[in-house]
């Protein structure tokens, strides 16, 4: 087995404040052995002012968050999802990319979150991803000591077509930073990260966002831990910076997808 942990954080737009948060925090997660180690979406910066974000992005391999993440993963000794940063994309737009680092501080993957949040919630809460972001395209799922880890961001966890891929190409672990609306999330959370679990049989890892955030943006926090039984392992608070831990054992992945064969899977 191998022990796990899920960041939550409520971000700010003080990008110096929130890598600090996000030190504090896999420190803490190290210190108690987990090995495999999840940040939130959007953790260096949440905003509802889009040109922020623009001008945070980096190009792949080097800047201020990439030389973070690469040197906490060095430093700890762990394998680290860096939840999404803004990578450059060319022109006026950035991806969303959730960069996974292994514990010499190699950055062994990236993917660039596909589906972009352009949606109406209400008259007064909306939100056009796609203004300043580019789209992803493909899935990826990377080999790991504890693993085989696909890899999806938010918005994606409403399209199951996306975690049934990782699955035919073998994942084992899915790794889902979020940022989810509280809308949305009251809703519609622990139903999804449990029916993608359920339709991989799979172990989904989700760090969220929670809480009011300093631009003024609510998400609605909760990370999970859901097991390949759909079953909720760990969850976190609404609305504050926090560790969520489990126990991940790959026999357990391959019980169910035994018991219930579901399709062919490498």
């Amino acid at each position: 087995m191998t022990k796990i942990a899920v960041l939550q954080m409520c971000s700010s737009e003080d990008v110096e404040e929130n890598l600090q948060t996000a030190r504090n925090l896999i420190q803490e997660a190290a210190q108690k052995g987990a090995k495999l180690i999840a940040l939130p979406e959007m953790f260096p910066l949440v905003t509802y002012q889009e040109e922020k974000r623009l001008l945070l992005s980096e190009p792949f391999g080097r800047g201020k968050i990439q030389d973070f993440l690469a040197k906490m993963a060095k430093q700890y000794g762990i394998y680290l999802v860096g939840g999404t940063i803004p990578i450059q994309a060319g022109g006026s737009k950035s991806y969303a990319a959730c960069l996974v680092y292994d514990d010499g501080g190699q950055c062994i993957g990236q993917y660039n979150k596909i589906h972009l949040f352009d949606v109406v919630l209400s008259s007064t809460e909306s939100y056009r991803e796609s203004a300043t972001i580019q789209a992803g395209e493909g899935s990826i799922v990377i080999d790991t000591p504890f693993g085989r880890l696909g890899l999806a961001v938010c918005y994606d966890v409403r399209f199951p077509e996306l975690f049934n891929e990782l699955f035919e190409k073998g994942a084992q672990i899915i790794v889902l930073p979020s940022a989810f609306t509280v809308k949305t999330g009251e809703a519609h959370w622990h139903v999804l990260t449990r029916a993608r679990a359920l339709d991989t049989f799979s172990y989904v890892l989700a760090p969220a966002q929670g809480g009011t955030h300093a631009s003024g943006r609510k998400t609605y926090g909760h990370s999970v831990i859901v097991d390949p039984w759909g079953t909720l392992l760990a969850e976190g608070s609404p609305s504050h910076a926090e560790v969520i831990y489990a126990d991940i054992d790959l026999s357990e992945v391959e019980r169910v997808r035994k018991a219930i064969p579901i399709g062919d899977y490498k």
